[in-house]
């Protein structure tokens, strides 16, 4: 079991260079496990004890399963579809010296000389005019025609090894992408999207940067994972594997994850987490069971939200960057997160909740707080709180090159993850 989730998790990372292409597959998955799709501009009509999930611009995803009989309170688990990466620009292709190349913009926070060098495909969705003269969106995926960042040489950069990188974000961050043109009569990245959706007019686009290696397992015994995008989606593996695993319905507890996308660039659109995409989807599912406004106001407060990201862990040639007593360790289990600045939304009550159901699940249970003299990240988790008023609680399986092109995780902490949050959808939290 536990060989079979990890390589469902790589199966997962390897399939998902996008945040689209993540909601896809969980789409497929959840109809396999007889879950039902809820259109958001359609009645819903929702049946006790059954499971239903509904969509957010194809990139953000809300599944649950409906109590038998009206649900008093909400175990959520959330986190978020999208990764740091690189994306085309609208007009991105331009040559010179002979050279095909590609404009990029940034999104997110990647660390950028790790995309420097590698063999990098196109992912995203087109949106095309059909034969019968309707837009219609299409995934894409391009892999067999690589385009590279090259680094300069160190010849012409001679300092760089004591200096660092240093990339202008305008004039170094531009793909070569060919040094001919297949076709004379359109652009090259035109003619890539016609191998992938035909000759129909591509009228936008939202288009990525995806590096090519595949998953793998790193150490002796195969104990590490190495990936692209392992922040967030080893997250969402982890929130619907629990939910799987515990897809029985409850008495009155709604149990629901949202999987949000922007995460990365701050939640502020229709389908980050800071938009009214959940408040819609739990109201909609009380009246459903003919309840009022004020039990949506009981349900919130009785309710209780794990906001499931990545964790630092201590770098083993950094170990200064942590505070000294606050250190996740690879393969040490799941990390809870706080900060004095509300940075992360833990707080006492909700973080003593996590640490009893870890004792009674016998699941290692780590803590990270940023060192005083360094800023510290945040999540999903104060947005949920902000605008829900809901209990909420910061945790993550510990990760090393958070953001980069290629991030290491220790298998046994993603277990942990799967184990924890399968024990929160199953068991009363008093």
């Amino acid at each position: 079991m536990a060989v079979e989730q990890i390589e469902d998790l790589m199966t997962f990372l390897d399939a998902s260079p996008t945040a689209w292409h993540a909601v896809d597959i969980l789409k497929t998955q959840l109809i396999a496990r007889g879950f039902s799709f809820l259109a958001e501009g359609e009645p819903w009509k929702i049946l006790p004890g059954k499971g239903y999930f509904t969509i957010k611009n194809g990139s953000s995803l809300c599944a649950f399963v409906a109590p038998h009989k009206a649900p008093s309170k909400v175990h959520l688990a959330a986190s978020h579809t999208d990764s740091p990466s690189l994306k085309l620009k609208p007009a991105a292709e331009f040559y010179r010296d002979s050279m095909v190349l590609w404009g990029l913009e940034i999104y997110g926070g990647p660390l950028l000389t790790s995309w420097l060098n590698r063999d990098l495909g196109i992912a995203g969705r087109v949106v095309i005019q059909n034969q019968k003269g309707d837009l219609e969106e299409k995934l894409i995926r391009l892999d067999l025609h690589p385009c590279v960042i090259p680094q300069l040489a160190i010849h012409l950069d001679p300092q760089v090894n004591d200096t660092g990188v240093l990339l202008h974000k305008q004039n170094h961050l531009v793909a070569l992408a060919s040094l001919k043109l297949p076709d004379e009569n359109i652009s090259y990245l035109e003619w890539l999207l016609h191998q992938a959706v035909g000759k129909h007019a591509v009228l936008a686009s939202d288009l990525f940067l995806f590096p090519l290696e595949s998953a793998s397992f790193v150490g002796h015994g195969r104990e590490m994972l190495a990936s692209y995008r392992i922040d967030s989606l080893a997250s969402v593996h982890a929130i619907w594997k629990g939910l799987e695993l515990s897809a029985q319905a409850a008495d009155d507890c709604l149990k629901m994850a949202v999987f949000w996308d922007n995460e990365e660039v701050g939640s502020s659109t229709a389908q980050g987490a800071a938009s009214p995409f959940l408040m819609h989807t739990l109201e909609r599912i009380l009246l459903s069971y003919g309840k009022s406004r004020e039990d949506y106001f009981q349900l919130l407060e009785n309710s209780l939200c794990l906001s499931v990201d990545l964790a630092h862990a201590v770098h083993p040639n950094y170990p200064e960057r942590h505070d000294p007593l606050h250190q996740p360790v690879l393969g040490k289990g799941v990390v809870l997160k706080s900060n004095a600045k509300q940075r992360y939304a833990s707080n006492a009550r909700t973080a003593a909740v996590i640490s009893r159901l870890c004792q009674k699940a016998h699941i290692p249970l780590q803590h990270f707080v940023s060192r005083g003299d360094m800023p510290c990240g945040s999540t999903i988790g104060p947005i949920h709180a902000t605008l829900t008023g809901m209990p909420t609680v910061d945790i993550g399986s510990p990760q090393l090159s958070m953001h980069a092109a290629r991030e290491l995780m220790a298998c046994e902490d993603h277990l942990s993850m799967i184990r924890l949050i399968s024990a929160f959808f199953n068991r009363l939290l008093a």
